[in-house]
């Protein structure tokens, strides 16, 4: 790993992350997760303070990146429920089967480079009756916008830490094993090719 990838780049995704149209979408997913959830792409902690304490009796935290994880473990000493960061050793969620109520991911499924085996090892956590839930970006509808996320796309999983602009959310959840149960999409405020959202429900077929 270089130091642009240890030392600039989790900066810039942690402040990215944090603006304030991706933060009113944590606000609408995160609340809806409940009992035993497993947060894919935990990072720096973001979705931490937007958990329903209520409703969650444990978060794990799964990221490959412990320049990113210490943020989280320190978000995580202001939260009312059982939190733990676990890493990626290997192709396989280190959780066993049928372990896990809710798997969250928000901004992620841009980045993980086999996406088809993510999912099945999530659905292979989930509890039966559990759910996925999902908010991204992702390909656009407009023809234009779409056109610019393909061109601006090789450079950008470069500097992006393997960010894609142009993946079709609904297509990877399908080709992963799962069904959408619900979906809304829309722009946010900001750079068009990085801004159309998909967000919603997703359990295995």
């Amino acid at each position: 790993m270089g130091f642009y990838e240890k030392h600039i780049l989790p900066r810039i995704v942690h402040l990215v992350c944090s603006s304030s149209p991706t933060r009113k979408q944590r606000e609408k997913v995160v609340p809806l997760a409940s009992g035993r959830v497993l947060e894919i792409g935990v990072g720096s902690g973001l979705n931490l303070p937007f958990y329903d304490a209520s409703k969650v009796e444990k978060v794990w935290g799964l990221d490959p990146s412990p320049e990113m994880t210490w943020r989280a473990e320190e978000a995580a000493e202001q939260v009312d429920f059982e939190f733990e960061v676990i890493g990626l050793p290997g192709r396989e969620i280190p959780l066993e089967n049928d372990t896990v109520d809710t798997v969250l991911v928000t901004y992620t499924l841009c980045t993980i480079p086999e996406t088809k085996l993510a999912l099945r090892q999530m659905a292979r956590v989930l509890k039966p009756g559990g759910q996925l839930i999902f908010c991204e970006h992702g390909a656009a509808p407009d023809e234009k916008v779409r056109r610019w996320q393909n061109r601006i796309n090789p450079l950008w999983k470069r500097f992006g830490g393997g960010c894609h602009l142009n993946r079709d959310i609904p297509e990877v959840l399908a080709e992963g094993g799962f069904e959408i149960r619900g979906l809304e999409t829309m722009y946010l405020p900001g750079w068009r090719p990085a801004s159309f959202n998909y967000w919603g429900t997703a359990a295995p077929r």
